[in-house]
């Protein structure tokens, strides 16, 4: 039978990310996805936001892995020419208790090392940005936006250079603990299976992590590994001259317990204009990625307290995403799970769940993390 050193169950950016670092002469790792390319899910439908640190727990994995995944993805990107732009975001607080709420994101965020925020007035605002509408923002310089097929094709070349080989139409339907490791039962696109062993397995299958994990015989629910599906929706400012009437990334302030960060409005790199995520929570069995058009007021509703700019007409559907999230509807905050199984009766094993928003930002620092896990 055959037997590898390390398997990656997932080739999304993160798992793609911890397979380019891993890599190392003399090592056999391996990427099983079962899509047909990388990233078809949760990091392809995202706002590519290269993300500060600013909204997440003090002292959370959420908040450290962002800040250094933040400088260093910077550098990844500059070095290898992968499309980029540090375009700097406002948050804005419309009346007197978003300004509170403002000034709370500002200590929050400097707590957590982002070092550049600054609050500025109204004023200074509309210099930055003279068509929106504001009393008063958070300034974040160091947010920006990153092509991420780019960044995921030069993550799976990195690894692909090294001897790694990826394993697309291919679903894991089997994971037993064994003596030497896990054995591994894959079933490819054809329908047929074959059955292999790894020494360590890194489970980094977004959306079915928990699944992932509850094949090889943890209890999901003992240790609160159930995943909650959020669906994200966008709409797309169908008019060129009003997606040029901004600049930055402009987003209100978030929720209270911050499921979503709230309809933002966020540049892509050709100029044009979109508003989104919206959150609402969906069963499994309920996936789609269709974008429902009644909902266009509501987000023109959401954006005009800062986009005044904007029209109904204006707004076309765009795409959706799903967010795998621990957190669910009104709880508090979850931060992300990546942790090697050892004491609960799985040497070897690595979970990565509720690998939501930040991970894109994250993707170098959660890599540099599992590397020190599986030392």
């Amino acid at each position: 039978m055959q037997e590898n050193d390390i398997l990656i169950i997932g080739a999304g950016v993160v798992g793609l990310a911890i397979a380019a670092r891993i890599m190392k002469d003399n090592r056999s790792v391996y990427i099983v996805e079962r899509h047909d390319a990388f990233g078809r899910e949760t990091s392809s439908r995202n706002s590519e936001v290269m993300h500060a640190g600013i909204y997440y727990k003090t002292g959370s994995l959420k908040a450290k892995l962002c800040i250094e995944g933040n400088k260093k993805l910077y550098e990844i990107c500059a070095k290898n020419r992968i499309p980029h732009k540090r375009i700097e975001k406002l948050i804005i607080a419309t009346n007197v208790e978003e300004e509170a709420d403002l000034e709370e994101l500002f200590e929050c965020g400097k707590n957590n090392g982002a070092d550049d925020l600054r609050i500025i007035s109204g004023q200074e605002a509309k210099k930055m940005e003279p068509n929106i509408k504001a009393r008063s923002a958070l300034y974040s310089p160091s947010t920006g936006i990153i092509d991420s097929h780019s960044f995921m094709k030069y993550l799976e070349q990195s690894f692909k250079s090294k001897g790694g080989e990826v394993a697309y139409n291919c679903d894991v339907v089997g994971l037993r603990k064994i003596n030497a490791g896990y054995e591994v039962r894959v079933r490819d696109s054809s329908g047929e299976a074959f059955t292999f062993n790894s020494h360590l397995v890194v489970n980094s299958a977004g959306l079915e992590a928990d699944a992932i994990a509850k094949l090889v015989g943890i209890d999901i629910q003992k240790h609160n590994y159930s995943l909650k599906y959020c669906k994200g929706q966008y709409f797309r400012v169908n008019n060129s001259r009003k997606s040029a009437l901004i600049g930055k990334l402009i987003y209100p302030v978030p929720h209270e317990k911050i499921t979503s960060l709230g309809v933002h409005a966020t540049k892509d790199l050709t100029g044009g204009l979109r508003l989104g995520p919206d959150a609402n929570y969906i069963s499994r069995e309920n996936i789609n990625y269709d974008v429902d058009l009644s909902q266009r007021k509501v987000f023109l509703e959401s954006a005009s307290r800062f986009l005044p700019f904007l029209k109904e007409e204006d707004l076309v559907p765009d795409t959706a995403g799903i967010r795998p999230k621990l957190q669910g509807s009104g709880d508090n905050f979850r931060d992300f799970v990546i942790k090697e199984e050892s004491g609960i009766g799985f040497p070897g094993l690595v979970n990565l769940i509720g690998i939501e928003s930040p991970g894109l930002t994250s993707a170098p620092a959660i890599a540099r993390y599992v590397e020190s896990i599986l030392r």
